[in-house]
């Protein structure tokens, strides 16, 4: 047999034994694969409250990594934080990257790609951050002349605004921290965003207050994980969502990240949809 022939069927023992390993790593549900390794491989990106990279000791904290180290434990595995980013996050749970990324909303668009449980990991709303001094209770009080709002641009924040406000005159920024500045600098008489994340950024600034206006435009953030045949992984992470909202425990896990970073939480609004004034 010729050298080059030789090669080639090498070659191709190869390619055949990597599509076999392949083949049954792929034939492996999550679930299997979890209990097979003894760890969660969870998808982390810095963004607070989901979110935070201590960047003296490098440690991880947050909502979303509280919940996942406390799935991890109730399935007697070992926590595995693997970095990504928001943009990337799908694509590396199709890819078998990670298991599950967590404060993941389940979009129609995310649900084609990848899976969610039934149950809400939590709630957050639609909120605004206003100047000190300013008090509303209705999107309609906003609705003025007079009143500034500021927004990042394309945004579901946004288009919500444009509906609700036609009367308002909306500042459009490409992104938060622009708009929170504009906030500061007293150019806009408030900001409007998801409510958890203008917590933080009051926290920061350290002026005006979060409210949820009503009618409140609620919506509720999820785990994905990857679209599989075997639903026992989805169905476990559902029932750990349900286990612990209904409990009070992931209103807890909340609290405790604001606490961690000098925040009352007292004054922000909470993650449980069902104790907002309605």
């Amino acid at each position: 047999m010729k050298l080059r022939n030789i090669v080639i069927s090498f070659a191709l023992a190869a390619v055949a034994a990597l599509g076999v390993a392949s083949g049954s790593v792929q034939a492996q549900s999550t679930m299997q694969q979890i209990k097979q390794k003894g760890e969660l491989r969870i998808g982390v990106t810095p963004g607070e409250p989901w979110f935070f990279k201590d960047p003296g000791s490098g440690d991880w904290s947050g909502i979303g990594y509280r919940m996942g180290v406390q799935v991890a434990k109730d399935l007697g595995v070992k926590p595995v934080l693997v970095e990504t980013t928001w943009g990337n996050a799908i694509a590396a749970i199709q890819a078998n990257q990670i298991d599950v990324m967590f404060v993941l909303d389940p979009t129609d668009e995310r649900k084609k790609a990848i899976d969610f449980p039934d149950s809400p990991f939590f709630w957050y709303a639609q909120g605004v951050l206003l100047k000190d001094g300013m008090n509303v209770k209705n999107w309609s009080e906003l609705d003025r002349e007079d009143v500034k709002i500021a927004v990042t641009l394309g945004t579901a924040p946004d288009r919500e605004l444009t509906k609700r406000l036609p009367k308002a005159k909306i500042e459009r920024f490409q992104n938060m921290d622009e708009a929170i500045a504009a906030f500061y600098s007293g150019r806009v008489d408030a900001a409007s965003f998801y409510h958890p994340a203008l917590v933080m950024q009051q926290a920061r600034v350290k002026k005006g207050k979060v409210v949820i206006p009503e009618p409140v435009i609620a919506l509720a953030t999820s785990g994905g994980i990857r679209r599989e045949d075997d639903k026992s992984f989805r169905d476990f992470l559902d029932k750990e969502f349900d286990k612990y909202y209904k409990s009070g425990d992931t209103q807890k896990f909340y609290e405790e990240f604001l606490k961690s970073r000098n925040i009352d939480p007292s004054k922000a609004p909470p993650i449980v949809k069902e104790k907002w004034v309605n």
